[in-house]
């Protein structure tokens, strides 16, 4: 079974635009099919919240929403007219305002018919709200339909997606967090990994550490499951039978961003995680102030946005290059050469055959002057902070300290005395305070005394340092520390478990390969490893009692999943993974939110901040 997360995600928007009417064309009855006649003849308004436009964005574009008979789409919290005769769908996440401003639109009469999509489950009491409303004002016939949709998750491209849970890191981590927050941003994460595995339909077998967020969310995860298998038919009684005619079951992999704090926070050389944390890449949109959209329609991001900036700037070289080429060629071919007179379509003279190739090649050629334009584009915009704030500087300090474990105290000094931000600069500072279990203690006295003299908060690099202090002293006093005593050091600190410190090893990058990526390889083997021989199973197809018949791999598809924030570092290292691997694999990965390098220490700076840890005021904007 092939986890095609945003094609399925896709084929249920797709169905849910056609009125949840199966459609003819395709196999499985949903995507490039099309309705009925009489369906595709009636224009349809579609109404969302903020939340379900995020989602929407990245997989469906205007042109194509009206491919579907959508003709508007507008916002319910914006004002809008009445258009009487035309039905609409609606498109929400189950909150009491949004039930309420529905039950207005229909006591209005904004719309023929109401055709209901929840995000995700709708409780009984938002239902017998709006059932109560509709019925008040005479309005409950033009409610069509009411359904239930999972959709509640952003899917960026096949193999990414992300919850739109933004700062769940703080929440999770903030010593003043109440305990029924906690629990209520918990099975918000569970439940939107619900909404993932019920899209793939697919019930996976649950690995995690002990302790944290990583088992909270397991444990939520998993009694959801199992409420929801309880009742015949469900949303994965389809897929049952093709996972067991194929034995095979996808792994699903959770961990905390405190597994690996540092590639949250460090610099990195490559095209896509650049483009991410220097120029702002938000939900594969860019602004320059140009818009640009980065995503599989675009073959030159596609094919290079994981190589490092150098190589890209040579194939955009390269490609303009040969571009040329191909325009001069066309020139020659219908005499339009002279003088060097660049080709733009007008001069087009010569025989018929060669007039009919040159104008069949017109729409590729400009299609791809666009694209090298918008790439050439967005690296000079990239150069001019390369240069200006020495980011190559930057990563090579922070990849020797990570990768090799040398430091080269010259450097180290002098990038955090010389370019680059205030950020820049911090990030560096963490970096170097993970890279070491023991750091010399006058190389740290040179480093704060760098960032005091660059006036940078000290809030998240204090916050750091406090963590490995509690870890090395908690090692000190048990030779057999392990994660399961740092949770309980860590509740005994901050008065809940979810606070949990990982260990100093965890924190480190072991070689080029991440610890995430050693550790979900492990996972998808099946084969005793000392590294995760400990993490918790959750099977919500066994029983309850015993471990008896839990399927432990190997897998060839795995769904990993990081608590309080994930990067494109992470994503290209397990994208590496399945690439380099023997057997066929397949990983997705996703996120409580993609963060780049600055919005992650922003937030350290905050739990510092929270802790009384901290400095000379932040340039940090404030969330």
């Amino acid at each position: 079974m092939a986890l095609t997360l945003r094609k399925k995600q896709l084929d249920s928007i797709v169905r849910m635009l056609h009125l949840n009417q199966q459609l003819q064309g395709s196999p499985d009855g949903v995507g490039g099919g099309v309705g009925s006649a009489e369906e595709e003849e009636a224009y349809k308004i579609l109404v969302m919240d903020s939340p379900c436009v995020a989602l929407l964005a990245p997989v469906l574009r205007v042109g194509e929403l009206r491919r579907h008979g959508v003709t508007l789409h507008l916002n319910i919290d914006k004002a809008r007219q009445q258009v009487p005769d035309a039905p609409a769908v609606y498109l929400l996440r189950p909150t009491a305002a949004n039930v309420d401003r529905v039950a207005a639109d229909a006591a209005a009469g904004l719309y023929a018919s109401f055709h209901l999509n929840f995000s995700t489950c709708v409780p009984r009491a938002l239902l017998e709200r709006l059932a109560s409303a509709t019925a008040a004002s005479r309005s409950a016939h033009r409610v069509a339909r009411v359904a239930d949709q999972y959709l509640d998750f952003v899917c960026l491209e096949e193999g990414l997606f992300s919850l739109a849970q933004p700062r769940a890191y703080v929440a999770l981590n903030d010593p003043a967090a109440a305990e029924a927050d906690i629990t209520a941003l918990v099975d918000a994460i569970a439940l939107g990994l619900f909404c993932v595995v019920a899209t793939l339909g697919a019930v996976p077998v649950i690995r995690c550490a002990r302790g944290g967020p990583a088992e909270m969310v397991a444990a939520a995860l998993d009694a959801r499951l199992r409420d929801h298998l309880i009742a015949k038919p469900n949303l994965f009684t389809e897929a049952a039978s093709t996972a067991v005619a194929s034995f095979q079951r996808p792994l699903l992999c959770l961990f905390d961003r405190n597994f690996e704090l540092s590639v949250g926070i460090q610099h990195d050389w490559s095209y896509r995680p650049l483009v991410h944390d220097v120029l702002g890449l938000k939900s594969n949109k860019l602004k320059l102030p140009e818009k640009y959209d980065l995503d599989d329609t675009d073959p030159f991001w596609v094919a290079n946005s994981w190589l490092q900036f150098p190589k890209v700037a040579e194939e955009i070289e390269a490609q303009l290059a040969k571009y040329k080429q191909d325009v001069d060629e066309v020139n020659q071919r219908t005499g339009g050469g002279r003088d060097g007179v660049e080709f733009d379509g007008t001069d087009l003279i010569g025989n018929t055959r060669h007039l009919m190739n040159a104008v069949n090649s017109l729409p590729e050629l400009t299609e791809r002057k666009k694209m090298i334009d918008k790439h050439t584009n967005i690296a000079t915009a990239l150069l001019g902070h390369i240069k200006g704030r020495s980011l190559d500087g930057y990563f090579e300090c922070e990849n020797s300290m990570l990768v090799d474990g040398t430091l080269d105290r010259t450097k180290l000094m002098n990038l955090l005395r010389g370019n680059g931000t205030k950020e820049d600069k911090l990030r560096l500072a963490v970096t170097y305070l993970l890279s070491f279990e023991t750091p010399v203690p006058s190389d740290l006295e040179q480093v704060e005394a760098a960032l005091r003299e660059s006036e940078v908060d000290m809030s998240a690099f204090q916050y750091v340092k406090r963590i490995k202090s509690l870890n090395s002293q908690f090692a000190g006093a048990s030779n057999t520390a392990s994660k399961v005593n740092i949770v309980d050091w860590a509740e005994k600190l901050y008065g809940h478990s979810i606070s949990a410190m990982t260990g100093v090893r965890n924190l480190l990058s072991d070689g080029k390969q991440l610890a995430v990526t050693r550790a979900v390889e492990a996972l998808m083997e099946g084969k005793p490893n000392p590294e995760v021989d400990n993490y918790l199973l959750f099977d919500p197809r066994a029983p309850k009692s015993g471990t008896a018949g839990q399927f432990r791999g190997p897998f060839r598809e795995a769904i990993v999943f990081m608590i309080g924030g994930g990067n494109y570092i992470e994503y290209r290292s397990l994208t590496e993974l399945t690439q380099r691997s023997q057997t066929t694999k397949q990983v997705i990965y996703g996120a409580t939110e993609i963060l780049n390098g600055v919005e992650f220490i922003q937030q350290l700076s905050e739990l510092g901040q929270k802790a009384g840890l901290g400095g000379v005021s932040s340039s940090l904007p404030p969330q």
